[in-house]
């Protein structure tokens, strides 16, 4: 049996029971999805002032501190003039995809947390349901689906925009957005073969005893995969202002800007919930002996929000102290280093689930694996192939630096008095004379 098929049977075999959710009268998934979008439009707004007051503690700086108590509600105050700026539109662009453009970004931002489990079963007006929007046995693949469109919306904006800059940020994009889902998915991939299920509840449920975040190699994957799929710093190669002006969104102003805007933070806020929610045990609190009881009820509510808020201190972390990359680096580090080790992470993992579930004579399996990990240490050890790179790379440094200019071989003017009469007597004559390297001391003025 190929690991493709076990996994998609432990995924059959594994979905949570998730009918209290298909038996929830209309009323109450409205009010679960007004609350929703309502949470996502609270974070977004938190999530703004929160990163300009740590960027500004980070570099010692005021930061916001006019509109509300301490500066909290710059980023309500900032919205509103948004709205009330002119909205422009280019007269080359084509307007009705360039106003599409940004609503085709924000909406699957919004679309794709409908899966997210924030919390067990409780009572909301006297009716049990989860604190869910919705689940599907495929839940993992749709919260991908839905990142995956809101890329269009940044292709259609610099393609109908008319302008040069504008269409390269959006290309980068489509690269970009490609590359790092192919990492992230396969950093998911690890967490499907011991929960044995895509549904994001049933995912939660498998980590009672230990969280995924053990998966340490998936996890790493997936947070650098997460930062790349934001385009934030260090990848806002989108974005990049000394290239590209100001990306796709360099004709936008008015509400179509903050549309934009807003699908970035929902975007960040997205990818940290996913992050909880396959690494960090979702809503459940620390597998710690004393805090087990604080897993029912609206307490794990509060869980969920302290991981998410840590995710989000994270984004902001990275781009108060890391520089952007150069978009060769940016690309060469997604295709040859995160998707050739969560190749290899995969086949290791499901390797080793196999042989803990199906091997039972272990001799053969432990002394081969054995073999493997002496012939690599002697491989290590010896390594000519490394060492004579390494030599090559020292030559060549070499021969750049012999080739620089140097200081020595650049001529001088001559110093005043002494052995510079004659040179400047010839100067008169029209003559030009040049003092060489190394021919007296050297004088600036």
């Amino acid at each position: 049996m190929t690991g493709t098929s076990t996994l998609l049977i432990a995924a059959n075999m594994g979905d949570p029971d998730t009918s209290v959710l298909t038996d929830d009268p209309f009323w109450l998934i409205l009010i679960k999805a007004v609350a929703v979008f309502a949470f996502l439009l609270v974070m977004t707004l938190f999530a703004i002032v929160f990163e300009r007051k740590v960027v500004a503690k980070m570099q010692q700086r005021v930061g916001p501190n006019r509109h509300g108590p301490r500066g909290w509600l710059q980023s309500l105050a900032d919205g509103v003039k948004l709205m009330l700026k002119e909205d422009i539109v280019p007269a080359l662009a084509d307007k009705p995809i360039f106003i599409l453009a940004p609503v085709i970004s924000a909406v699957p931002a919004f679309l794709a947390f409908a899966c997210i489990p924030f919390g067990p079963e409780v009572s909301i007006f006297g009716e049990r349901t989860l604190l869910q929007l919705a689940d599907l046995p495929v839940s993992v693949l749709y919260l991908l689906a839905a990142a995956s469109v809101g890329v269009y919306g940044l292709i259609l904006a610099g393609w109908s925009s008319g302008s040069t800059y504008p269409l390269l940020g959006s290309l980068r994009s489509a690269a970009q957005i490609i590359s790092y889902e192919v990492a992230m998915g396969l950093a998911f991939v690890a967490v499907f073969i011991y929960a044995g299920t895509l549904s994001t509840a049933g995912i939660v449920q498998s980590q009672h005893d230990w969280w995924y975040v053990a998966l340490l190699p998936s996890f790493i994957l997936y947070v650098i995969a997460m930062v790349g799929e934001t385009n934030r710093t260090p990848f806002d190669l989108p974005e990049a202002e000394g290239e590209l002006v100001g990306g796709f969104h360099t004709e936008y102003s008015s509400i179509k800007f903050a549309f934009f805007f807003l699908a970035e933070y929902i975007n960040m806020v997205t990818v940290s919930a996913i992050a909880t929610t396959l690494f960090l045990g979702g809503w459940q609190p620390p597998p710690i002996p004393g805090l087990s009881g604080l897993d029912h009820g609206w307490f794990p509510l509060i869980w969920f929000v302290a991981k998410l808020l840590l995710f989000i201190f994270v984004f902001i972390w990275l781009r108060g102290t890391l520089p952007r990359l150069r978009y060769d680096q940016f690309m060469a580090f997604g295709w040859k280093v995160l998707i050739p080790v969560g190749l290899v992470w995969v086949v290791a993992v499901a390797t080793f689930r196999a042989y803990q579930e199906h091997v039972t004579d272990r001799t053969p399996w432990l002394i081969g694996f054995g073999v493997v990990v002496g012939i690599l240490l002697i491989v290590a050890i010896i390594d000519p192939g490394a060492g004579r790179a390494q030599r090559e790379q020292e030559e060549a440094e070499r021969e750049r630096a012999e080739s620089a200019p140097s200081l020595d071989r650049i001529p001088w003017p001559p110093p005043s008095g002494g052995p510079a009469a004659g040179v400047l007597a010839g100067r008169d004559k029209g003559n030009t004379t040049v003092i060489p390297a190394g021919s007296g001391p050297r004088q600036e003025s």
